[in-house]
């Protein structure tokens, strides 16, 4: 879209073509006459709330939203594709026009960066990523839904908010679609994030529940990013700072927030093209719930009497390390850290997984892993004892 007219009273906003080669350097506050201590990350503040709904109570809504889906689902059976997507990555619609599908998800979260133009390409990643997850690869139209915070200068605003707009812009072209409206608010914090749909066939989409003994897992991007991103927070932190110093330098936690950013700003658009070469039997995002609780929730949807079984955790370089100096607090070996924008876990033919790894490396210049198996079980996920940790570097 040409402009953004918020409707609180903000001029309108042009994200227009980015030619602007300074968007790709890293955010100098100073360049844009903000303070140097100026931190994106700031107005995600939520003392004495919490950052997300616990999963157990996400269950619990889910299943109430599942069980008044299922009394009305009778009425959609003379269709030729049924309603499907509760407690999945995206909502699969039915249309009346010939065997065409709604494809549509929605997401949106705080500041994690202080990239003001990244963090615009991780919300728009993080949204699409969902598609990706059904192995849908093409996205018809995108919304964005920006929160301004009231705590932000005026001056604060008119830099970031733009920056945070066009970010989301180009990684909504990189996915070769567009942004055609959305909503602003104000409110205490800033969030961003936004809406993609998609119409298509169903032969376009993978329906995550065919795993079967046998497959294996593969995993698209490394874990990691939620500590690589608190480590580099704790640089201005001198309290926090001294209790990881002792197993990490700071060269090495600029490195790993780094690698993360690139990380999470990177489509799973190739992954998802992938999907379909190589017959993947079904797949989800790694977000919000960590490794091992969207492991569970794609387990639980399996047609079969299957369970997964991680064995390996690719993780951003010495950021393993920084989550066992930190006791307890990140879970990460456990699964339980919170990812943003992270990679897709695939089920796979075990025959066909090694050559899907060495393809979209190929064609990604990224690794991805294979990280565990599919077993006959009960439709859970568990990670093994002591999983082997593979250090992924920074990329240069």
């Amino acid at each position: 879209m040409a402009e953004y007219t918020d409707s609180f009273g903000v001029a309108p906003i042009d994200i227009g073509g980015s030619s602007n080669l300074s968007l790709r350097r890293p955010f100098d506050p100073a360049a844009h006459d903000l303070e140097s201590s100026f931190r994106l990350t700031r107005f995600a503040d939520l003392k004495g709330r919490g950052c997300k709904v616990p999963q157990e109570v996400l269950n619990k809504l889910v299943s109430s939203l599942q069980q008044d889906y299922t009394q009305e689902h009778d009425s959609f059976m003379h269709m030729a594709v049924p309603r499907i997507g509760i407690g999945l990555d995206c909502s699969v619609t039915p249309l009346r026009h010939g065997g065409l599908c709604l494809v549509q998800t929605t997401d949106f979260f705080y500041p994690i960066v202080d990239d003001p133009y990244m963090m615009g390409k991780i919300a728009c990643s993080n949204v699409l990523s969902d598609l990706y997850a059904m192995g849908v690869t093409e996205c018809d139209n995108m919304l964005m839904l920006l929160g301004v915070s009231t705590k932000m200068t005026e001056k604060e605003r008119d830099v970031v908010i733009p920056l945070i707009m066009r970010g989301f812009k180009d990684a909504a072209l990189e996915a070769e679609t567009s942004v055609t409206g959305g909503q602003s608010v104000v409110n205490p914090w800033c969030t961003i994030g936004g809406v993609a749909s998609t119409i298509c066939q169903v032969n376009e989409y993978i329906v995550p529940d065919n795993a079967v003994v046998g497959d294996v897992l593969v995993l698209t991007k490394p874990l990691g990013t939620q500590v690589a991103v608190n480590a580099h927070q704790w640089l201005d932190q001198p309290e926090r700072w001294n209790r990881i110093k002792l197993v990490v330098s700071e060269e090495d936690v600029r490195k790993a927030y780094h690698r993360a950013m690139d990380s999470m700003a990177r489509l799973n658009r190739i992954a998802a093209r992938l999907m379909h070469k190589y017959n993947a039997h079904g797949a989800t995002d790694v977000t919000g719930f960590g490794l091992l609780g969207h492991a569970q929730t794609l387990a639980s949807h399996q047609k079969n009497e299957v369970s997964f079984v991680i064995h390996n955790l690719p993780v951003i370089a010495k950021m393993a390390t920084v989550a066992k100096a930190c006791g307890n607090m990140f879970q990460l070996l456990q699964g339980h850290s919170a990812e943003t924008s992270g990679g897709l876990l695939i089920c796979l033919p075990r025959e066909q997984a090694a050559a899907y790894c060495k393809d979209i490396e190929k064609q990604e210049g990224y690794q991805a892993w294979i990280i565990g198996i599919v077993e006959k079980g009960n439709r859970t996920a568990r990670i093994i004892d002591k999983p082997r940790v593979i250090e992924v570097p920074a990329k240069e």
